[in-house]
């Protein structure tokens, strides 16, 4: 919410940010909770981005129902990519992920007709929010809009990785075999979790297509999933706040360091993540854990 007043010229930025922490704890779920690698991600935002950037053009032009359209795509987007991904395991699991956002990218690409191809699919007009608010070019409703999505959706989240579901899933990720010995299913397990990331990615999506009011291939790239991945581990995996703290950082110095050295701002990205690697392997979110602990155990020591 302080965004809103720190930064009231850069509201289109502020929800991108949050389009992007939307994907990006849908990774989360997926890497963090479940040990599934994949860079394949930005195929299930893409899959919302243009089922709600369709849906508009053919006239769907309220707001909330556009955003349903896109975390039912979405869905069913991880549906299919976990049918697919899940009969793999390690290596093989990743480059299962990359051909499948390289063919949902040129499928995008070659459905000229209905994505607009390269040129995007541009023209969007969202109706107002509750028929009163529009989003006007200044991005306030859609950066308020954005913004109590991600807490929504935060907040449901943290109720999933907190169920026995959720905790059946950590169980998945550190001892499969064990699981299954104990009589669990692992496979409708994953692909439940699939489903649900899937629905938080075309959320995003859904917003990003809201927002700017046209759908681009960046939308599903492969540089878009490699990014998000690398915000994660920024942030750190396994927590979801680290996915929130990953990607403002990782988001907020990019367009600092842009506008600063244009030509060279890559390599401070990359010194920045090289650093942080080095520095927090667990993330900033687990530097932070680690820096709150040793506090706790230093006030304990002289009490």
């Amino acid at each position: 919410m302080a965004g809103y007043w720190l930064f009231p010229d850069n509201l289109a930025l502020l929800t991108r940010v949050i389009a992007v922490a939307l994907l990006v704890l849908s990774i989360d779920l997926i890497v963090g909770y479940c040990g599934v690698a994949t860079l394949g991600q930005a195929a299930l935002f893409g899959a919302g981005a243009y089922a709600a950037g369709i849906a508009c053009v053919n006239g769907v032009t309220e707001p909330l129902t556009l955003i349903a359209i896109g975390a039912l795509a979405g869905a069913v987007a991880g549906l299919l990519m976990g049918t697919i991904m899940l009969r793999a395991h390690g290596l093989a699991q990743l480059v299962l992920s990359i051909a499948i956002v390289q063919l949902f990218h040129e499928a995008a690409n070659k459905a000229s007709a209905y994505t607009g191809g390269s040129d995007g699919l541009a023209g969007l007009t969202v109706g107002p929010l509750f028929g009163v608010f529009e989003f006007d070019l200044w991005g306030q409703t859609a950066y308020l809009f954005g913004l109590a999505l991600l807490v929504l959706v935060f907040i449901a989240l943290k109720f999933v990785v907190s169920s026995p579901f959720g905790m059946l899933c950590r169980g998945i990720k550190e001892d499969p075999v064990r699981i299954k010995a104990m009589g669990s299913f692992v496979f409708p397990v994953l692909l439940k979790m699939f489903v649900i990331s899937g629905a938080v990615a075309g959320i995003g999506g859904a917003l990003a297509a809201i927002s700017t009011q046209v759908v681009g291939l960046d939308s599903v790239s492969f540089e878009l999933s490699a990014n998000s991945l690398v915000m994660l581990v920024l942030g750190g995996l396994g927590t979801l706040y680290g996915a929130l703290v990953g990607t403002v950082i990782f988001m907020g110095f990019e367009h600092a360091v842009s506008a600063i050295n244009p030509f060279h701002w890559m390599t401070m990205v990359g010194a920045l993540l090289i650093a942080v690697v080095l520095a927090a392997p667990g993330g900033l979110s687990g530097l932070l854990e680690k820096i709150t602990a040793s506090g706790k155990r230093t006030r304990g020591g002289r009490a």
